[in-house]
Parts: C-alpha cells; sequence; structure tokens
C-alpha cells in the first residue's frame, strides 16, 4: 500500500482492492471516497472527486470495521494489565473499529458513574468506538439486580454478568424479566456453577491424563437450556456468549426455530484450538468456557459458516506476566487475543473451514446486529472500514503486539493477515507503520 497524494485534510479516497460489504457480497473496488467521517461516494463518482489524500489499497480487502461483543479493556482498574488506550489500540491494530466494553472492571460497572467514567475516558483516550455493557447484577456478584434503566440512560448498550454465573434460576428470570422491560438485551455466559464448581479445564482426556479438574460440558449446556427456558417465558433479548460445546448450538438452533429471540457468539479460540493445547501446562491456554474436544470445535465452526452463531468475538483479556506464571489452577484465566483474532480466522479460510465471506460477516454485520446496529460499507454510512493484505504475513512477539498483555494465542510464529489500515468514522485509528 502506498500513498500517491498527502495532505492534512479531511478527506481520503481509497483506490484498488476487493470490497467485501459483510453480506456476503464482494466486488472490484473502482474507488472509495470519504469526507467529514462518511462514505461520500463509492465507484466512478468517487474516481472523479478530489481527496486531501488518496491511498492504493491494491491486492487488498476493504471490509467493514470490525466489531468486538466482548473485550476487557480493564479501566478502570490498577493499570497493570492495561488501559483504554493500549487495548483499543491494540483492538485498531487488530481492524477492529467498535469494542463493547465488559463490565468486569474495577469497580464493576454497576453504576451510571463507572459507565460515564469509561465513556470519558474512551472520548479522550480511544481510537475507536467504546460500548459498554453494565453489569447486570450489583458487583457482579449474581445476587442483587443492578440499576438497569440507569446503566441504560448512562449510554449502556446491554448489560450482563462478564464471565461470572447468576446465583440460581429465581434471581435469572429476575434480571431478564426486569431487563425486558426496559428493552435491553443481556448478555450471558451459560455456566452452571455448581457443576462447573472448582473446575478450569475441559473434562475430557487431557484434564484425566494431567491431573486436571474438568468442567463437564453439561456445566454449560445445562445452564444453556435454563436460559433459553426463561427467554421464552419473559420475552427478553437473549444473547449466549462464548458458546464452547457442540450441544449448544443444536439448542441455539432448536430455539431459533421455536422462535425465540436469541443470539449467540464464540471466541476465536474455540474455533482454532481444542483441549489439547494444554498438553504441555501451557497457562496461556487457561480459558473460561474451556477449550472443549475436535467434535465441539468442528460444530462451533460449521455454526459460524451456517449462521446459527452471528459472531466471533475476541474475549480479550490481557494480563501482566505474573498473572500466567504459576500453576495452571492458581493462573487467571484469558487469552490476549484481539490482534490475532482476523489471523487466525484466515488460516481457518485457508483450511477451507470458512469462506472469507463468512469471517468477514461474522465480526461485522452479525455482531452490529445483536447491538441493533450495522456495519457496511455503503454511501452515506459512517467510514468505519478495515484495510488488510490477506497475502502477506506478520509475526506477533514483543516488537509487534500492542496490547499490554503479551500472552496472545500464537506467538513467534508467521501469521495470514496484516491490517494495513484501520479507520473509525473516518480517523486512522492504525495505519502499518512505514518499512
Amino acid at each position: 500500500m502506498s500513498s500517491v497524494e498527502t495532505s492534512t485534510g479531511n478527506s481520503l479516497k481509497i483506490t484498488g482492492g476487493r470490497l467485501h460489504d459483510g453480506e456476503g457480497n464482494e466486488s472490484e473496488n473502482i474507488a472509495l471516497l470519504i469526507r467529514d467521517g462518511r462514505i461520500a461516494a463509492m465507484g466512478e463518482a468517487a474516481t472523479r472527486a478530489r481527496a486531501d489524500e488518496t491511498i492504493s489499497a491494491e491486492g487488498c480487502v476493504i471490509a467493514p470495521g470490525f466489531v468486538d461483543l466482548c473485550c476487557n479493556l480493564r479501566e478502570p482498574g490498577n493499570g497493570q494489565k492495561g488501559n483504554i488506550a493500549s487495548e483499543t489500540r491494540a483492538a485498531a491494530h487488530g481492524g477492529f473499529t467498535t469494542v463493547c466494553a465488559s463490565p468486569e472492571t474495577s469497580p464493576v460497572n454497576d453504576s451510571s458513574a463507572v459507565t460515564h467514567l469509561i465513556r470519558d475516558g474512551a472520548a479522550s483516550r480511544s481510537p475507536i468506538r467504546v460500548l459498554p455493557v453494565g453489569a447486570i447484577t450489583r458487583g457482579l456478584e449474581g445476587d442483587l439486580l443492578s440499576d438497569m434503566a440507569g446503566l441504560a440512560a448512562a449510554g449502556c448498550v446491554a448489560v450482563g454478568n462478564g464471565s461470572r454465573g447468576v446465583r440460581n434460576a429465581r434471581i435469572l428470570r429476575r434480571c431478564m424479566a426486569y431487563a425486558q422491560t426496559f428493552g435491553l438485551t443481556v448478555m450471558f455466559s451459560p455456566e452452571n456453577q455448581a457443576l462447573a464448581a472448582d473446575g478450569y479445564a475441559h473434562d475430557g482426556l487431557v484434564t484425566s491424563r494431567l491431573g486436571l479438574l474438568g468442567i463437564p460440558e453439561v456445566a454449560e449446556t445445562a445452564a444453556v437450556m435454563e436460559m433459553l427456558l426463561l427467554a421464552e417465558e419473559t420475552g427478553v433479548r437473549l444473547h449466549l456468549s462464548q458458546l464452547s460445546c457442540a450441544r449448544s448450538v443444536e439448542m441455539l438452533a432448536d430455539a431459533r426455530r421455536r422462535g425465540i429471540a436469541v443470539t449467540a457468539d464464540v471466541a476465536m479460540h474455540q474455533l482454532v484450538f481444542t483441549e489439547d493445547a494444554l498438553a504441555g501446562f501451557d497457562s496461556r491456554f487457561h480459558v473460561r468456557p474451556p477449550l472443549r474436544g475436535e467434535s465441539d470445535r468442528q460444530a462451533l465452526t460449521a455454526g459460524v459458516r451456517e449462521g446459527v452463531i452471528d459472531a466471533i468475538v475476541s474475549q480479550h483479556q490481557p494480563h501482566d506476566t505474573a498473572a500466567k506464571q504459576a500453576p495452571m489452577a492458581a493462573t487467571e484465566h484469558g487469552l490476549s487475543s484481539i490482534e490475532s483474532v482476523l489471523s487466525l480466522g484466515l488460516e481457518l479460510v485457508e483450511m477451507n473451514e470458512l469462506a472469507l465471506t463468512d469471517l468477514i460477516r461474522a465480526l461485522t454485520t452479525g455482531p452490529a446486529s445483536v447491538l441493533g446496529r450495522t456495519a457496511r460499507l455503503a454511501e452515506g454510512e459512517p467510514a468505519d472500514l478495515c484495510l488488510f493484505d490477506r497475502q502477506a504475513f506478520w509475526v506477533p512477539g514483543a516488537q509487534t503486539l500492542v496490547s499490554a498483555g503479551r500472552h496472545a494465542p500464537v506467538t513467534d510464529r508467521k501469521l495470514p493477515g496484516v491490517v494495513r489500515l484501520t479507520l473509525a468514522e473516518g480517523r486512522k485509528a492504525w495505519q502499518q507503520p512505514a518499512a
């Protein structure tokens, strides 16, 4: 990619490349004109227009900016795991222009004051759009309901309980009923706490061989069924976050056929890795829900391919080094993953497990629709886009990762897909440094 005209104005023309609109359509890009933060023209009209800067996208894919439904920004917090500035810049490096900020902050985002703190921090220090998700229970303790009306008024786009569960079905039902009265989407990671107990890995062959404490699949599937039944009764918009089991995908598809208003996502690492990643006691892969078997991985991938699963998320959780350097059970769960989501997805494309259109849909229009928003390349739309070279390679490592968390799922190995440019409302959120 090379610049052929430069100035400091507020219009930009992108020529060449291949457009993917996020809805399964692709076409050659003659020209795309961006002015005042929006797509002003496309095609011949854009070719004839003058611009302050012109960028060639030859050999690259131009897609809507990626939307992440689950990203931990670690702010408010103590700062050692990252902050809004570092993690949103990492997101832009990964091609993301919108991230939903998890309520798992310190203090927890269970009040309008914390929501405003996040929004103010994002307004001044984030190159991309940050959408707060509020805590559905106070302190995420799964007991007392939070002030959902106040959270919504402060700007929360949904409410949920992060990676934590709700104490029992009675409280879960109250959460859903209360959220439904305000028209709020509820985001839950389905896990039956009693069945999961003290486990931290998939209850399978690897845990048996290594002597690890397992979490059985039924801990998720029992919670999925309970949530679907309660959503059907209350009429709330339910979003199931980070599914990990084949059976969960089956129940999701059946619920949709019955008309239940439910959507779902899966973390990219669940589509790429299995429980075998733990075979060498690699604490990076202590994640929740745990990595499961190959049949589950294939079913989740098929769920994305067939549109049963709406979105792929990063489930980005940056940690300081000490949090991952301990015996497996004592480490904190989570991967620093947002910068490698696209590359891992492109590996699935190369293996013919996903089409490129499936991958882009699950990163753009799919998650946007969960939020009641759009993410498409069309005249008049906000200029949120990602320009990437799927034929180029990069190596995640200390010199290339932007996030404060260095525990990426893949390090020191060539990955396909280099993000050349990320625009958020027409502003350059990320541009690949000149070689």
